[in-house]
């Protein structure tokens, strides 16, 4: 039965996902949701899921939301050549714990400038960025710490943590850089930016840089 994903290329958790289905080599059609899309994929996802998030996973019938829980129902239902999750119990809570860090404590840092910037925090921008910056500071410090010694975020293989990691880091660098006080951190975004499942995901954003409400730079 074949898999359909709802999402925008730009969006951190729409990459997450395309991430996983890439790394695991999972088949599956992609429904673009940006507004030079046909109106009938809008359209769909709103029925399907009108709590307006994306991305949003179809096989046949079965709805499927939320990123976390989107890659692990695929490694269940639609186990791909590399697992996302280990095996072993310990393990795999170390991933989730991680997965999880990655969606709290950067990416949703991150969105605190990013709503200000857009009106939808009763602050001003400035502020917002300043908030975003100090609780990026702290992520990024623990992570430095955190990841002595291991290639990958939760140790040689990548994993639902990385996943998680990739268009997290890629985003809160553009609002908080990554100080040289990180090396360890610095040099992890890099190797997921070339990573090739990440790298696909990161080119395929490339067009739509211009919605980045807080500016893009001029690198990566």
């Amino acid at each position: 039965m074949s898999l359909t994903l709802y999402g925008h290329p730009f969006s951190s958790y729409t990459q997450k996902v395309l991430i996983a289905l890439w790394e695991t080599g999972t088949p599956f059609d992609f429904r673009s949701l940006d507004p030079q899309e046909p109106a009938a994929h809008r359209e769909e996802w709103l029925r399907r899921w009108p709590l307006r998030k994306f991305p949003l996973l179809l096989d046949g019938d079965r709805a499927v939301v939320e990123t976390s829980i989107i890659i692990e129902y695929l490694q269940i239902a639609h186990p791909g050549t590399t697992r996302l999750l280990p095996a072993d119990p310990m393990q795999a809570l170390e991933v989730r714990f991680l997965d999880r860090f990655f969606d709290l404590h950067v990416m949703d840092a991150m969105q605190v400038a990013v709503d200000a910037k857009l009106g939808k925090l009763p602050m001003d921008p400035e502020a917002g960025r300043a908030i975003a910056a100090e609780r990026l500071d702290r992520a990024y410090a623990w992570l430095e710490g955190t990841l002595a010694g291991r290639r990958w975020a939760a140790g040689e293989s990548f994993s639902l943590a990385d996943c998680a990691a990739a268009p997290a880091l890629f985003y809160a660098d553009w609002t908080q850089a990554i100080a040289d006080r990180f090396p360890l951190l610095r040099a992890y975004r890099a190797r997921l930016l070339a990573h090739p499942s990440v790298a696909r995901a990161v080119e395929g954003g490339r067009p739509f840089r211009h919605y980045f409400p807080l500016g893009a730079p001029d690198r990566d």
